[in-house]
């Protein structure tokens, strides 16, 4: 239980916003939210039924967001993923969303297998980690990214299991029952896989997937229920595709060029990169798990991660930070931060990961600011992260206190 008031006093708040420190403020959280942030001078006396912490000077920030995880993923191996069991896959789970929270971030967005058991687990306590914006299953259509099929297979076999990371429909009806069954199960967004992946077996990279029929059709079910598209993609056509078909989050966009960027900005739509994953794939992928006949596709993406991003903050395209991890390779979450740290300045790749991912998510003002009214999702750190991002790189060292609906997860105050 939160006590029913908590004070932070002469703190620094990070104004993501704005994107400035702003000295000797008072935040009073009462139960989940921010009640107040205002100057330590001449502030109203301090509740009496409370506590109250003196933080010198330490700054306070937003929780960071990861929109694009896959917290079910124990192992970059999806078959065997999709043969385990639910009761040992939620086990691996519950190890894989503890370790996000304990690196900071108090909000993530799965992009395929988590559902509402898991998010509604960590929302009641029983699973200790961020809280997850699930979609269910990523729409896949047959022969997809998230047909896990060999060439000489023929039965479909658990491709709508509730744990694997997809399920597979074709043609306008089938993806309009799709769309509406995870709608049922509460998603708060729909994933449609629309190019060729890694770690599908049959499809290759420059594959577009699904007619633009289908797409539309997500993309109006999702709206008709408040919701909206994320897309897995890799090429300009395809991402393309998804943005004139009104899908509003395009993951990954390796391979995207100057009219991918002009649709960007024409449909205000959002780019999820997520360089963390193919530095990590490169470097130990294999040897994590993923198949090596499927390591040979990674090599035609993974290059040019850096020069999308690059592209993409030049013109202006709205950025929200992702990083995809798979099994083992969860541990590299920050190193996301440091490798877009060669592209994006300092404020902007912390507002990536905080008020832009709010946007993203709907949640402007609510999720990724410190004001009042906002969740009381926050991180104590021991450091300016505008002037060293170090200080969230290694957070065993710097954060001091971890906060995630009012409640401490951690306390080293």
């Amino acid at each position: 239980m939160s006590d029913k008031f908590i004070v932070f006093d002469h703190a620094a708040v990070l104004d993501v916003i704005n994107g400035e420190l702003l000295p000797n403020r008072r935040i009073t959280i009462r139960g989940s939210r921010i009640e107040r942030v205002e100057p330590a001078q001449g502030a109203a006396p301090l509740p009496a039924d409370g506590r109250t912490f003196d933080l010198k000077g330490k700054t306070v920030m937003p929780g960071l967001c990861d929109a694009h995880v896959h917290v079910t993923a124990w192992t970059p191996d999806d078959i065997l993923l999709m043969r385990s069991s639910p009761a040992y896959t939620t086990a691996r789970a519950a190890e894989i969303l503890e370790d996000m929270l304990m690196r900071g971030f108090t909000t993530v967005r799965d992009g395929g297998g988590a559902d509402y058991g898991l998010a509604q687990s960590v929302q009641e306590g029983y699973i200790k980690g961020p809280r997850i914006l699930y979609c269910g299953h990523a729409l896949s259509q047959t022969g997809g990214h998230a047909d896990l099929r060999a060439r000489g297979e023929q039965v479909v076999t658990g491709s709508s299991n509730s744990l694997s990371l997809g399920h597979l429909c074709d043609g306008v009806p089938e993806m309009r029952r799709a769309c509406r069954d995870e709608i049922r199960k509460g998603a708060h967004h729909i994933k449609l896989m629309l190019s060729g992946g890694i770690t599908s077996p049959t499809d290759r990279i420059a594959n577009a997937q699904f007619s633009e029929d289908e797409i539309r059709a997500a993309v109006e079910e999702a709206e008709m229920a408040g919701l909206y598209c994320m897309a897995h993609v890799y090429t300009a056509r395809a991402v393309n595709r998804a943005l004139k078909c009104g899908v509003r989050s395009l993951e990954h966009c390796n391979l995207i060029d100057e009219s991918s960027a002009e649709l960007f900005l024409k449909h205000g739509a959002f780019m999820v990169p997520t360089l963390a994953t193919f530095d990590a794939l490169v470097r130990e992928g294999v040897e994590a798990g993923l198949p090596q006949e499927r390591s040979a596709k990674l090599h035609e993406v993974a290059d040019r991660g850096l020069n999308a991003l690059a592209l993409a903050y030049k013109r202006g395209v709205k950025l929200v930070y992702g990083t995809d991890l798979l099994g083992r390779m969860h541990k590299n979450q920050l190193n996301g931060f440091r490798l877009c740290a060669k592209v994006q300045s300092p404020i902007d790749l912390i507002r990536s990961a905080t008020c832009t991912a709010a946007e993203l998510f709907n949640e402007a003002g609510q999720t990724g600011v410190v004001a009042a009214g906002a969740r009381a999702d926050l991180l104590v750190v021991d450091g300016n992260p505008l002037t060293d991002l170090g200080c969230l790189l290694s957070p065993g060292r710097y954060l001091s206190a971890i906060m995630k609906d009012g409640v401490f997860q951690k306390d080293a105050l």
